[in-house]
């Protein structure tokens, strides 16, 4: 809100989702989605399951197998992800410290993992439906010129259906199915995000 007061040009908020559908705190809150609209930005909604839902906990037993796993292995316990699922077999794993590990260990961590997955199934991962309610929310809320499309492929955004470009796809056949037109969704995925870098350069001139 004060990067809304001071600034003279339009703002992107490039990886945040809706908090009224998921209550992390990278997510923006009504108040901050009507000030980002009135600004003339754009929030650019992330592909994190963590950021699109948070999942139920993980079971006594897959923690308790997580948490031995990482001391074997000397890795530092998992940070903020929901419910356990960070440390699983792809995705946020490599943060935790498995760069720090040979390619033999960090091998055999992976096929540990695997095995652990296998036993202790991770809690469910938000999906493509998931990912296009916060579009729906946001889109409703503050209008389709101020919503955009982003990821989080640096690690794997661990959103089923959309865990990296290949699969871009499938958020475009779901945001069909619930009816959006082709120039709402070209809007979303590049139109709306270059109109305001556009404004930017223009108020960077003056």
């Amino acid at each position: 809100m004060q990067t809304l007061a001071l600034t003279k040009a339009p703002i992107i908020a490039s990886h945040s989702a809706v908090r009224a559908l998921c209550n992390v705190s990278r997510n923006l809150d009504d108040e901050q989605l009507l000030a980002l609209k009135k600004n003339g930005g754009v929030v650019q909604m992330v592909a994190f399951s963590g950021y699109v839902k948070l999942p139920p906990a993980a079971s006594p037993e897959r923690q308790q197998a997580l948490g031995a796993l990482r001391t074997e292995f000397g890795l530092p316990a998992p940070g903020a992800g929901a419910g356990g699922g960070a440390g699983g077999a792809g995705g946020g794993g490599g943060r935790g410290g498995l760069q720090g590990l040979t390619p033999e260990k960090r091998a055999e961590y992976q096929r540990r993992m695997a095995q652990i997955d296998s036993q202790f199934p991770p809690p469910p991962r938000a999906t493509v439906k998931d990912f296009v309610d916060h579009i729906d929310y946001a889109v409703k809320l503050i209008g389709i010129d101020h919503v955009g499309i982003s990821s989080d492929f640096d690690g794997g955004g661990g959103v089923e259906g959309y865990n990296d470009a290949t699969e871009a796809i499938n958020v475009t056949r779901e945001l069909v199915r619930r009816g959006y037109t082709e120039e709402q969704i070209s809007k979303m995925w590049s139109g709306n995000l270059l109109r305001v870098m556009r404004a930017v350069e223009r108020a960077a001139k003056s």
